[in-house]
């Protein structure tokens, strides 16, 4: 009787939040650890369905590194990156809209639907979601000391955002999944940041939150201890002390870019966590950090 008790109370302290976010749209960057471990992929795709039976709105953008290097691997091809960011040559784009577009997202897919839900893989090219412009980079050449730019390949950065078809899957209760390719202005296929990716959907539907998940709590402090929130101005303060750096960087401006252009909440969490999602969305305090705008 206990048990069931603790249970009902659970159900309870989800409640004010289930009211809060009803009908509301939730962008979702899913990546990591927790796209590797069986239990844990099962895990978040029973999470989605949940978020969408209790009048959520879900929209998953997925990564899928880890993935396209074994691809590679498997086939030869040296991966090479600049600052994390993978290189991308005519046969590499081959492999990684091959990869994201086909075997990673369509696993999504059939997990989500394996546990009742109603998914839908696209990419970025479909419906012209994503359209995006070569992105170069500016190091500093050693030799001559002065800035040169790095030619990073078919990597994207994004340009415009036309969330028409999202609309149309959300109209009629889909649950979209989107890989993180776009069209670049010569019709060719772009590799582009799954964090940028999910920041420009959230900010193109004015979304209720953003969630980045990781392979890591959130952010930390100089005491290497958990952040749960964070402001705008904080975030600089960090960036400015070098607390924020490296691979956090990216997702935190990411979040930055999202509450700029009309996001009401974002948020970091350690998709590794069983049940992360519920536990971050459903939560009075949540499970990473909580970045808003002020």
């Amino acid at each position: 009787m206990k048990k069931s008790i603790e249970k009902a109370e659970i159900l309870l302290e989800a409640l004010p939040f289930i009211k809060q976010f009803f009908d509301k749209t939730i962008v979702v960057k899913y990546g990591g650890n927790a796209m590797v471990s069986e239990e844990l992929k099962e895990d978040f795709a029973r999470d989605i369905v949940l978020m969408k039976y209790v009048g959520i709105n879900p929209i998953i953008v997925h990564g899928g590194g880890p993935q396209i290097g074994e691809t590679l691997e498997a086939l030869g091809i040296k991966s090479k990156f600049f600052e994390g960011q993978r290189i991308t040559d005519k046969q590499t784009i081959d492999v990684v809209e091959m990869v994201l577009g086909g075997k990673v997202n369509k696993e999504i897919v059939a997990l989500i639907n394996g546990h009742g839900g109603s998914a839908v893989g696209i990419t970025g090219k479909d419906g012209d979601l994503i359209l995006a412009k070569r992105h170069r980079k500016m190091k500093v050449s050693p030799e001559t000391d002065r800035p040169e730019i790095m030619d990073l390949g078919l990597v994207g950065e994004i340009t415009q955002v036309n969330p028409k078809i999202l609309e149309t899957l959300d109209n009629n209760d889909f649950i979209p999944v989107i890989a993180p390719i776009g069209k670049g202005e010569n019709k060719e296929t772009l590799n582009i940041n799954a964090d940028f990716v999910a920041s420009a959907i959230a900010s193109a539907l004015k979304a209720e939150k953003l969630i980045l998940m990781t392979n890591t709590q959130g952010v930390r402090g100089k005491d290497n201890s958990l952040i749960s929130a964070l402001t705008r101005k904080k975030v600089a303060s960090l960036i400015k002390s070098k607390v924020i750096r490296d691979g956090m960087l990216p997702k935190v401006n990411s979040c930055l870019e999202a509450l700029k252009a009309g996001v009401a909440k974002t948020h970091i969490i350690d998709g590794t966590i069983k049940h992360s999602l519920l536990l971050e969305i459903f939560t009075e305090k949540g499970i990473g950090t909580q970045i808003v705008d002020k």
